[in-house]
């Protein structure tokens, strides 16, 4: 417990410290945030905030998970932490590459699809492969090629090629849902530290639960790898996300960008997949779920009737289109995020107590 509390108070304490360093860096070199033509109006006084934030978001977690191993914990760092916080890693680089771009060519679109798609491929294939391998002396891999609910559904199982395709549209799915939910000043960031919160909560519990410490709970042990040290990843994760949203509440001093909204995006996937709750991130990640929902629907009823489902689509500007001031958007949808993991939480516990017996 105690790495636990570490990890989130240093990720904390570095995203709180590091933030303004890079808001005066990058005031300093006009690495500005363009603005969408639809919201201008309603936005333009967003024009030239800093981005790229995200670095601060990253640095502090690395920062964190590493303290923890450093000073509190006996172990060495997992291969389980270690490919999630290296997931989280590359597709940031990849948000980065496509922020620089917007800020040098002065413009709303960074990379192009085709960059973007291969660059989430890249990294989605390199996780999948490798949480396949390094099993322990249990047998357990830091991932599963069984699809996933609260724990593994033995009865679908997609092998080394399947599962690498499944893990491409997860990690692709899940850090294009949070780039569109990043739309508003801590809209995101508030978001995924509450899903971070929960997750912290599951893998301690895991490891509370662990077959390898408590085996006699038969079926209601979780047979995953290293939950503890995921824990603690979650933990620097979800410190640095609040540390940043001091900073990134609204007014926002700074934006976090894509190199936060991609790293976050794989960070959860890759959290849902070494912790074997694939299906129930669904749940806990309800609020990205449904913004990234209503850009579908807005483009497919748009395609197929030449109207409009929302006013605008990110769902979120729907409603500040509606006349519904920003703040209001963002805290409402913040409890709505706050149900949802709410809810997948506890999913998860009612999980474990009909397994183990109880009422």
């Amino acid at each position: 417990m105690k790495s636990i509390l570490v990890a989130a108070a240093v990720g904390l304490v570095v995203s709180i410290l590091f933030t303004p360093y890079l808001i005066k860096v990058f005031s300093k070199q006009g690495f500005g945030q363009e603005i969408r033509e639809e919201v201008q109006k309603s936005h333009s006084s967003k024009r030239g905030t800093p981005t790229m934030g995200g670095m601060a978001i990253l640095v502090a977690m690395w920062v964190g998970y590493l303290t923890t191993h450093l000073t509190v914990s006996d172990a060495l760092p997992s291969i389980t932490a270690l490919l999630v916080l290296g997931l989280t890693t590359m597709l940031g680089i990849v948000g980065f590459l496509d922020d620089f771009i917007k800020i040098r060519k002065r413009r709303n679109l960074g990379l192009n699809k085709t960059a973007k798609l291969v660059g989430q491929m890249l990294a989605s294939v390199l996780f999948a492969v490798l949480a396949l391998q390094f099993a322990d002396r249990n047998g357990f891999t830091p991932a599963s090629d069984n699809l996933s609910f609260i724990r593994d559904i033995n009865v679908v199982s997609f092998g080394l090629i399947g599962f690498v395709v499944f893990a491409y549209i997860a990690i692709s799915g899940w850090s294009n849902a949070v780039n569109f939910t990043d739309g508003m000043d801590g809209l995101a960031g508030g978001t995924a530290a509450m899903v971070l919160a929960s997750y912290v909560l599951i893998s301690f519990w895991q490891f509370r639960n662990s077959c390898q410490l408590a085996s006699e709970l038969g079926p209601a042990c979780y047979q995953v790898r290293d939950p503890l040290d995921v824990a603690v990843v979650s933990a620097a994760a979800m410190g640095s996300c609040v540390g940043f949203l001091w900073w990134n509440a609204a007014p926002a001093k700074i934006f976090m960008g894509d190199t936060g909204s991609l790293a976050i995006g794989g960070l959860v996937a890759g959290l849902s997949m070494t912790t074997r709750t694939e299906l129930l991130m669904i749940v806990i990640g309800g609020l990205f779920v449904v913004e990234a929902l209503s850009v579908v629907l807005q483009i497919v009823v748009f395609r197929t009737s030449r109207r409009r489902l929302f006013r605008m689509a990110p769902f979120h500007h729907h409603f500040e289109l509606a006349g519904w001031a920003e703040t209001s958007v963002i805290i409402r949808f913040w409890i709505l995020g706050a149900i949802s993991c709410l809810f997948g939480v506890g999913l998860f516990y009612a999980d474990w107590l009909s397994l183990a017996g109880g009422t």
